[in-house]
């Protein structure tokens, strides 16, 4: 059993706002556009809440990065075009843009994606990417994603919290000034190591993996087994983890954890649910199971998380 929960009350949400921006969107027969709201922003840096409703009858169209961009993927799923290749962006994934680069953004097989996008100035990068030890700080991103790496969960869960405590008790801007200097520096660190994939996937291959990855956000619920997805994507299990771990850049195993983990992190940052209560309804029916889990993707206890959050809001 890879997953199944009882209540991922938070991403959920943020998942369900962009179901009911869909559901707008056909009810009223409008083609798919990208709205940002702008959460936060300062002095060479900005953060967006993104929504885009565009399909796999949306046309899409060549843009171009007028900033720096990261952009953490939190619901949906979207295939990112640039001069550099394809990749398959899902939950948990960090969008890599360059100032100046041009690229397209396409649904072609499902509709859909919500991102928290930073956008930083090149001076204010450069800057940045020198502190973080990168000493050729003009060198752009060779590459056009991060997967949903472990290096990367403290970050996406804190910008998730941010985001879903937004409505209510919105975060200062401290906190997210906070989010994106370590998401730059995490980023330039990590991108360096990771080398571009030799040629894009078939669409059919893109068309597979975009259903499991669907199917697990919508129905969290459901108890979903490797040999489950593969019979769904009619795939040997052997070759549909092979054509996952290419796409996504994890297991089925490790992305399906990794977002438990997340969720179970927004959750104890933004409410006084006891730990035990946090691991069942997160699909994890060892408590002690779940601690070693959470300390090894966050680097502390569940408990010593929680006060961290706690500190730094």
């Amino acid at each position: 059993m890879l997953y199944g929960s009882r209540g991922e009350r938070f991403l959920a949400k943020i998942a369900v706002e962009l179901q009911q921006a869909l559901a707008r969107r056909a009810l009223n027969g409008a083609p798919g556009q990208t709205t940002a709201y702008r959460l936060s922003q300062g002095e060479g840096w900005t953060v967006s809440d993104v929504i885009c409703t565009s399909g796999p009858q949306d046309r899409p169209f060549e843009e171009q990065h007028d900033r720096v961009n990261l952009a953490i993927v939190i619901a949906g799923s979207f295939q990112y075009h640039s001069a550099g290749g394809c990749e398959l962006m899902t939950p948990g994934a960090l969008l890599l843009g360059n100032c100046g680069q041009s690229f397209e953004c396409g649904h072609e097989h499902a509709p859909g994606d919500r991102c928290i996008s930073f956008g930083y100035t090149v001076e204010y990068f450069e800057q940045l990417a020198f502190d973080a030890g990168d000493q050729n700080a003009r060198r752009s991103f060779k590459v056009l994603r991060l997967p949903p790496l472990r290096e990367l969960s403290p970050i996406v869960a804190r910008a998730c919290a941010g985001l879903a405590g937004s409505a209510d008790a919105p975060c200062s801007d401290i906190a997210w000034e906070e989010i994106s200097l370590q998401l730059a520096a995490r980023a330039v660190q990590l991108a360096g190591s990771i080398a571009p994939k030799p040629g894009d996937a078939p669409p059919s291959a893109i068309a597979r993996v975009t259903r499991a990855v669907r199917r697990i956000e919508r129905h969290p619920d459901d108890g979903v087994s490797l040999a489950s997805l593969a019979r769904e994507a009619g795939l040997s299990p052997y070759h549909f983890l092979r054509t996952f771990e290419r796409l996504t850049g994890v297991t089925p195993h490790q992305y399906v954890l990794r977002m438990r983990l997340r969720e179970a992190a927004v959750r104890l940052a933004l409410e006084p649910a006891k730990v035990l209560d946090v691991a069942l309804d997160c699909g994890f029916g060892d408590v002690s199971n779940f601690n070693r889990s959470f300390r090894a993707e966050f680097g502390a206890s569940p408990r010593g998380y929680r006060r961290q959050s706690s500190a730094s809001t």
